[in-house]
């Protein structure tokens, strides 16, 4: 079985099943990994306020250790895996590759977890949409209204596209399974250790930066097929128009480097305005604000059809951006494997 295959039957396993709970997860087992070794790690640090120059150096040391021992260790056991089922090829070991591959993506559980907190809207059920948005965003969602929640589930959207479908998919095209996982430790890394806050300040510093680096070109891929998705579910000149603007203007309003640009393709193709301040906890973040919000739409509101609110609509994007992702991933093999 070629690679694109295993990735084709990969996608359509994950839009069928997603990560049901009661099967084993890779990326379960990487959180467990990571918790240990901090532990341990940590426990190697004397921490004392004469040596507090000397203690934050140790936790920069520190995390880049865990980066190099999670990421190293996850690339070289995918890699063993990979090959020990490439050479002993059966029904199961290729039932089994198709699994793990599909682990990597997370189209069914994104659209299915902002799709909830749009349902919760759509019933007027405010606290349980503030409460469903708060497991897959970092900020509080406590203090925030109708319009804001829309507006959260729309910029997730966006950005988890990049992160959880057309990263994946680009660092299995480009370097197969053990890659894609490398790829996903690095991604549970960050989100588990990779805070700005007095906790993982330094000690999670390689692990933000190594996922910064790692989303640099699937951020972008996302963004562009973001603007090509827009067309293809509204086909209007000035959608793509506004989209690929947005992107190219706005992309940079944003903490992180790579964020921004999905975000910032979405707002353009849904004519609203994302960003601006937030509360992580009980800390006011400035952020700046991306895109431009057309006059008489809202991110609850319809779009010019009058058919789709927007987060409906961004899903529609998101859907169509993770089947071009697939295509553009199986153009990348075929090119890996001819040139």
């Amino acid at each position: 079985m070629t690679e694109t295959l295993q990735l084709t039957l990969a996608y359509i396993l994950d839009l069928i099943i997603g990560d049901p709970r009661q099967l084993p997860h890779p990326v379960k087992g990487m959180g467990w990994a990571i918790g240990k070794i901090e532990a341990f790690l940590r426990g190697m640090i004397q921490d004392t306020e004469d040596r507090r120059q000397r203690t934050e150096k140790f936790e920069k040391i520190a995390g880049i250790s865990l980066v190099m021992i999670i990421v190293g260790s996850t690339y070289g056991l995918f890699y063993v895996i990979n090959s020990l089922f490439t050479v002993y090829y059966s029904v199961p070991t290729l039932l089994i590759m198709i699994y793990l591959t599909s682990t990597t993506l997370a189209t069914r559980g994104l659209i299915e977890s902002v799709r909830s907190v749009i349902t919760a809207l759509n019933d007027d059920d405010i606290e349980g949409a503030r409460e469903r948005l708060s497991h897959i965003v970092g900020r509080n969602t406590e203090r925030l209204q109708r319009d804001a929640i829309s507006k959260a589930a729309i910029e997730t959207l966006a950005e988890n596209a990049s992160d959880g479908i057309v990263a994946p998919l680009f660092y299995f095209a480009i370097g197969g399974l053990p890659l894609a996982m490398a790829y996903k430790a690095i991604n549970t890394i960050d989100s588990m250790v990779g805070y700005k806050n007095e906790r993982y300040r330094n000690f999670g510093w390689a692990g933000a930066r190594l996922d910064d680096i790692a989303n640099y070109i699937p951020a972008r891929i996302t963004g562009l097929l973001i603007v090509i998705a827009s067309f293809i579910v509204s086909p209007s000149l000035s959608t793509l128009q506004s989209s690929l603007k947005t992107m190219l203007s706005d992309g940079g309003n944003h903490p992180s480097p790579n964020s921004g640009v999905p975000q910032a393709a979405m707002a353009g193709a849904l004519c609203v305005r994302l960003g601006g301040p937030m509360y992580y906890g009980e800390i006011l973040m400035e952020k700046p604000y991306i895109g431009v919000e057309k006059s008489g739409v809202r991110a609850q509101g319809s779009d010019d059809s009058g058919l789709l609110s927007a987060p409906e609509k961004a899903i529609s994007i998101v859907a169509v951006t993770s089947v071009l992702g697939l295509a553009v991933a199986i153009i990348l093999q075929y090119l890996r494997v001819t040139i």
